[in-house]
């Protein structure tokens, strides 16, 4: 699936939603209208008594509560392994005192890694430099094999390779559920005619979980 191109009649057609977004947003429905339903954010802690087990730091920022349940997946089957693991919202700024590893993850809203994960990183950039650092990208578009798919995909990332070098990149397809979104997206998923549903591939995300570190 490649990224929508809009021809003048799209792109006029996106600007009266734009328009009418706005003006939603300016009444009395403007919260809720930019606001999506809270959804839950864990915060898992897979312990091992033995104080030489790895300690991993996974961190991760979501948009509609897809990326949360990839993340404690992929934690469970760490902690599987032998590692004791953390798995933190970054909205709950984790710290990374005592961490020999860390894998960073993030929805990606308006083609973009969303910003509080990437200010975390530029936050700490100097320590997680400092140790071996994986990256899991969660989203709904641009799944399939085609080389502009492929190139969607990679660019998902270019607010944060300046500041990481990290040790593995791995892209997760996501879920669209239109009850977890605002209005505002739900307006954008049929805009670009986003595939509704769950695409998680649970099977990958543990196979890739079972080789990382």
């Amino acid at each position: 699936m490649t990224l929508p191109r809009f021809s003048r009649r799209e792109f006029l057609k996106f600007a009266g939603v734009s328009m009418g977004v706005m003006a939603v947003s300016c009444s009395g429905l403007g919260y809720a209208a930019i606001h999506a339903p809270e959804f839950v954010t864990p915060e898992i802690v897979y312990s091992k008594d033995d104080i030489m087990n790895k300690r991993i730091l996974i961190s991760y920022a979501t948009h509609a509560g897809s990326t949360p349940e990839i993340a404690a997946v992929i934690g469970e089957t760490l902690a599987r392994r032998g590692f004791s693991v953390v798995v933190k919202p970054v909205n709950a700024n984790p710290s990374l005192n005592g961490c020999d590893a860390v894998i960073l993850g993030s929805a990606v809203h308006m083609a973009n890694w969303l910003p509080e994960m990437v200010d975390f990183i530029k936050k700490n950039q100097v320590v997680l430099s400092q140790m071996p650092v994986a990256l899991f990208t969660v989203h709904i578009l641009n799944l399939g094999n085609d080389e502009a798919s492929r190139v969607s995909r990679l660019a998902y990332l270019n607010s944060v390779r300046p500041l990481l070098d990290p040790m593995d990149e791995v892209f997760f397809a996501g879920k669209i559920d239109l009850d977890a979104l605002s209005f505002v997206d739900r307006l954008m998923v049929k805009m670009v005619k986003s595939p509704i549903g769950d695409y998680r591939d649970w099977d990958g995300i543990c196979a890739w979980s079972s080789v990382i570190f």
